[in-house]
């Protein structure tokens, strides 16, 4: 029941509700539009039309279908039932468990999601193992049904400009597309829209093929680009293992029903690699990440604004980090530890002091998820401890097990 009321939940939030809304005015405006430019008391008119409600009715179910199922969570506290198998994986702090192969916390979801791809605010939820199919449907039906609208209403708004006869089939016919004001902004509005789907939607689709076909999501891209550099001068190559060529690649995401394939949990990988092969290399990737990070304690007050005009000047407002993650809220004598640098910005976790040392704050958010205080926040206001308080808070800090 829970599950159903969260689905439910999805569809109240700017994307759904945008989204939905691009659908059903390029719908009903082209449907309106088509009704006079070529009326469905023909054999023509007939099949153009439905094909299109055909294309519309697809893109708008499968829409639903990866809103409502999701892209599909590991469960709060999950460990592999192998417990030998621990040491190969990551452990997420916020869910208190560990990170099947392929999975990876979303701040946004507040969850660990399987085989995740990205965070999609147009549904307000995760692309994943349990919705990839039904997304990538939902690009592609939303894609043809726009080409079509986009014909259909440039056709329209070119007979209801030029109102004159037109020969068809050898006969004279008078244009019976006729624009009142409403009608003329409705159809130039949803032309303009139809486009922009066929562009952005487009491009996002093409991502999304690609991924299947190489059977990598896009955090695998980078995580496969950071193995590749990493071994740039030993020369050894790094096999990504789920590389099963691009057939046998399609077959793990496409089928007819478009329903999940397998438990997300455990995958087909190359015959070279094991199910963990990917897994020990993000081990060693963030190994080397929390060996480059540096202590900064705060000294101004940060107030975690996205343009702290006022606060930090011109400069660190028009030098923005380009990303939706987030910016803290800091007060003098807070510590944080930073990990990537940019010219008037800092990205780091705050940490706190506890008995047993230092370990990252995590704070409570609206749904009662706690989740790491970590995002961007001005450098300025921050100067880097050269050394750390003790060699304790250093060895602490290094083993201690992160997101």
């Amino acid at each position: 029941m829970s599950d159903i009321v969260t689905a439910i939940k999805r569809f109240f939030h700017w994307g759904p509700i945008t989204a939905i809304g691009i659908i059903k005015c390029i719908t009903v405006t082209t449907l309106y539009m088509n009704s006079m430019w070529w009326p469905p008391n023909t054999l023509g008119g007939f099949l153009n039309q439905n094909l299109f409600l055909i294309l519309s009715a697809l893109a708008s179910i499968n829409y639903v279908m990866a809103l409502v199922l999701g892209p599909s969570f590991l469960p709060p506290k999950w460990r592999p039932e192998d417990k030998s198998t621990e040491e190969f994986l990551q452990f997420c702090t916020i869910c208190e468990g560990f990170k099947a192969p392929r999975s990876h916390h979303c701040r946004k979801c507040g969850k660990c999601v399987k085989k995740m791809d990205h965070h999609c605010p147009w549904i307000n939820t995760c692309v994943g193992w349990g919705n990839h199919a039904y997304f990538t449907c939902f690009l592609g039906f939303s894609v043809l049904g726009s080409i079509q609208a986009s014909y259909i209403l440039c056709a329209s708004f070119y007979r209801g400009i030029h109102r004159s006869w037109f020969i068809y089939n050898g006969q004279q016919y008078l244009a019976t597309v006729h624009f009142g004001l409403p009608s003329l902004v409705f159809c130039v509005f949803s032309l303009g829209l139809a486009v922009g789907v066929v562009i952005a939607v487009g491009m996002l689709l093409a991502f999304q093929i690609r991924s299947i076909v190489r059977n990598r999501t896009g955090i695998e891209d980078w995580i496969l680009e950071k193995a590749k550099y990493r071994r740039e001068d030993s020369g050894e190559e790094f096999i990504f293992p789920y590389d099963l060529g691009y057939k046998r690649n399609i077959q793990q995401v496409a089928s007819w029903s478009c329903a999940p394939i397998g438990d997300g949990i455990v995958w087909q990988i190359n015959d070279k690699c094991d199910q963990y092969t990917l897994t020990r290399e993000q081990k060693a990737q963030k190994a080397e990440k929390r060996a480059r990070t540096r202590t900064y304690s705060i000294v101004k007050k940060v107030s975690g604004s996205w343009i702290p005009l006022w606060s930090q000047g011109f400069s660190v407002c028009l030098s923005p980090p380009c990303t939706d993650e987030p910016r803290i809220k800091l007060e003098p004598g807070d510590m944080v530890k930073v990990t990537r640098w940019k010219k008037h910005w800092l990205f780091g976790d705050k940490i706190s002091k506890t008995k047993n040392g230092y370990e990252t704050e995590l704070v409570s958010n609206t749904s009662s998820k706690k989740i790491r205080c970590r995002g961007w926040f001005p450098r300025k206001c921050a100067v880097e401890l050269v050394e750390p308080e003790s060699s304790e808070h250093q060895e602490h800090f290094s083993n201690k097990k992160v997101d």
